[in-house]
């Protein structure tokens, strides 16, 4: 798939949302998807309540995702791993866009990728494969585009 401006389009099932390791942002993040009447999972069960910040501390310990789900379909992870990378490093290199004039902070398509080949996962490798041209073509362009 491609943009109008001629860019290549991936499309995915969920978003993923890589957080710090902070307790008292966990139970913000939690908080925040509630008020939006989004659904809070724990693998296949809601995320067990209080949602506070001894249940979050338990999750940061396990490192464990929070799959948020809601209206039209919508899936994303509130997720404590990004394989190969700590936060601060994804944070410290991000690439900020601007879609309908809110700013949304990314991890850079370099580590993106670096991280899918280390997680090995068949679902990674089969995407890194299919998009490689395209995933090269975006590595060559200079980071003002």
């Amino acid at each position: 798939m491609w943009t109008p401006d001629n860019q290549p389009r991936f499309v995915t099932s969920d978003f993923d949302f890589f957080l710090p390791l902070d307790a008292k942002n966990l139970v913000n993040a939690w908080t925040a998807c509630e008020a939006m009447k989004l659904d809070l999972w724990l693998g296949n069960e809601p995320l067990d309540r209080p949602r506070d910040l001894w249940l979050a501390e338990r999750m940061i310990e396990r490192r464990a995702l929070t799959r948020v789900s809601g209206p039209n379909d919508l899936l994303l992870d509130l997720t404590l791993v990004m394989k190969g990378f700590d936060f601060d490093t994804v944070w410290k290199d991000r690439r900020d866009f601007v879609i309908d004039g809110v700013p949304l902070a990314t991890a850079q398509l370099q580590h993106i990728i670096e991280s899918k080949q280390a997680a090995g996962r068949l679902k990674d490798q089969l995407f890194l494969t299919t998009h490689l041209d395209a995933l090269q073509e975006l590595l060559k362009k200079p980071e003002s585009d």
